[in-house]
């Protein structure tokens, strides 16, 4: 039980905090956080990425088996919520929210503070790693996803991953690497990437509780127990077996990985379904109440079920 209290106290509780701080943000003032979105993601991000990788303790090879391990979790998500969808008999748009909600964590916002107060500075490299992974996914097969629902406009979403800052931050740090560019650690360049990269953590948990305050779930809580089973129950599961197929050769890595498969659903795929399939409706349920609800139920029990994750992680039973 303490150990379980320790975890909460030091890896959950930032997060939860931080959180809450935006959601009472949110509730108390009118805030636009797309000034604050296109902050963290041209600017903040890129730099706690570059930095994030540059530093890691860990060569290529591991950088390469978390790019293939975090594209096969995400494929294989992908497979498994269409199947249980299309078998509980689900029709679009939710069919292809369901996908949405289901495969993609929100490794961002909330994965990677998470990852850092859990693991450390392994834990933040693996964590901006998979993000970046997952961002040209989500913009490519994600947007395929949204689009057929509705929309013909997915050549248009695809080109967005050319444009994601997040990826360009790895390649530079990949090649900074590669020829020996990295400037020392404790140079005048490298604490003020340090600098303007740690400002993102809070900046993301302030984001994602502002947008949980404008979470309107209604009529939808009952109809997201699909979605939330295979978030939170199914996708650790994933993870880890992959984690173990891929074989991590350093242990924080591969815990990272699995805590990351395990984070919530990511606010993303409601952005996806209303721009490229339309915030079409079906049985009664409109696509923004279903994917905001998802959000809204799996953050929220994610907090004891990451818990005991990280304490199952740490004790070496999953990988």
């Amino acid at each position: 039980m303490n150990s379980l209290f320790s975890i909460f106290a030091t890896a959950i509780l930032p997060i939860v905090a931080l959180a809450g701080v935006g959601v009472v943000l949110g509730r108390l003032r009118d805030v636009d956080i797309e000034p604050l979105n296109t902050v963290a993601v041209y600017v903040l991000v890129p730099a706690l990425i570059f930095h994030s990788i540059a530093t890691a303790s860990f060569g290529g090879p591991t950088l390469v088996r978390i790019g293939v391990a975090t594209a096969a979790y995400l494929l294989a998500m992908v497979v498994i919520a269409e199947a249980v969808g299309r078998l509980t008999g689900e029709s679009e748009p939710i069919l292809s929210a369901l996908v949405l909600v289901s495969a993609f964590p929100n490794s961002g916002n909330f994965g990677i503070p998470l990852s850092e107060f859990a693991f450390g500075a392994d834990g933040r490299s693996t964590a901006v790693l998979f993000l970046t992974v997952q961002s040209v996914l989500i913009y490519t097969g994600g947007v395929y996803v949204a689009q057929r629902s509705g929309g013909t406009r997915g050549l248009g979403g695809t080109k967005r991953a050319l444009k994601i800052p997040l990826v360009y931050a790895v390649v530079a740090a990949l090649l900074a690497r590669g020829l020996g560019l990295v400037p020392p650690p404790d140079s005048t360049a490298m604490a003020t990437l340090e600098l303007v990269g740690n400002a993102a953590i809070p900046l993301l948990l302030l984001i994602l509780g502002i947008q949980l305050s404008d979470t309107d779930y209604g009529a939808a809580l009952a109809s997201v127990g699909k979605a939330t089973v295979l978030k939170l129950g199914v996708a650790p599961l994933v993870g880890a077996a992959i984690a173990l197929a891929v074989g991590f050769r350093n242990p924080t890595v591969a815990r990272t990985f699995v805590l990351e498969c395990a984070t919530p659903a990511a606010i993303t795929p409601l952005l996806l379904v209303v721009e490229f399939g339309g915030e079409s409706v079906g049985d009664g349920l409109s696509v923004a109440e279903y994917v905001s609800t998802t959000v809204l139920v799996t953050t929220v029990l994610s907090v004891p079920l990451l818990t005991l994750l990280i304490a199952l992680l740490e004790s070496g039973l999953l990988v």
